[in-house]
């Protein structure tokens, strides 16, 4: 699934990490980078080699669609995933201030190439300390590193002339086996929607209750009362 990069120095380059599920909230991103368990969770992570904060980071707008699937042993419920080709868009920018329901609202987090394979083996339970070979995700936009459900390494463009990438599952939208995300699972991603896009509740709710998996089964109202 993964492979030793064969550049020694490339772990250390920084790159744009794209989150657009809970690791959107930083508190929860923080307990993969330093360790611990985040807010909520029934997991303890062993965080990453490098368990420094993000540099910097970005609201951004990726092209694609956010959507609820699996069952999730941390959370309850539904995962947050993202395909790519679930739009028209074709790259990714810097989000505009409006909630809409074009894309998919995503924080850009500038860490290092190691930090972000160390994230990724911690989402599949996988002991961290393996560099990803980004070659393929770097030149194609899309290399499926194993069968997993956050396996498939996604690279929709650069961001301030940085790579920007993300993981995800391998199978398209229309293929996912959607499930409703759980409330605390919710709670961390309008955390992140606030903390990254300045939203309003009602902005978030409306944002989120539109989404795949999560459509029919939480409405924009039950979304607002759950997050006030």
């Amino acid at each position: 699934m993964t492979g030793d990069s064969p550049d020694p120095a490339a772990g250390q380059k920084l790159l744009w990490y794209a989150a657009y599920g809970s690791n959107l909230h930083l508190a929860r991103l923080t307990a993969y980078l330093a360790g611990g368990r985040p807010l909520g969770g029934a997991r303890d992570y062993p965080g990453c080699r490098d368990p420094r904060p993000p540099r910097d980071s970005r609201a951004i707008r990726l092209p694609g669609r956010l959507y609820f699937a699996l069952e999730s042993t941390v959370w309850t419920g539904g995962m947050a995933f993202y395909d790519p080709a679930a739009t028209t868009a074709t790259t990714a920018a810097p989000d505009t201030g409006s909630p809409g329901h074009d894309g998919t609202a995503a924080r850009a987090y500038l860490i290092t190439a190691a930090q972000l394979s160390d994230l990724a083996a911690q989402e599949m339970r996988r002991p961290p300390g393996t560099d990803l070979d980004l070659r393929q995700a770097l030149r194609e936009g899309r290399a499926v590193l194993g069968p997993g459900r956050y396996d498939t390494l996604i690279h929709p463009g650069d961001l301030e002339g940085r790579p920007l990438l993300t993981f995800t599952a391998p199978w398209p939208l229309a293929e996912a086996p959607l499930n409703p995300p759980s409330a605390r699972y919710l709670h961390h991603l309008a955390a992140g929607l606030r903390e990254a896009h300045g939203w309003r509740t009602t902005e978030i709710a409306a944002y989120l209750s539109t989404r795949p998996g999560a459509a029919g089964h939480w409405s924009p109202q039950q979304l607002t009362d759950l997050l006030t």
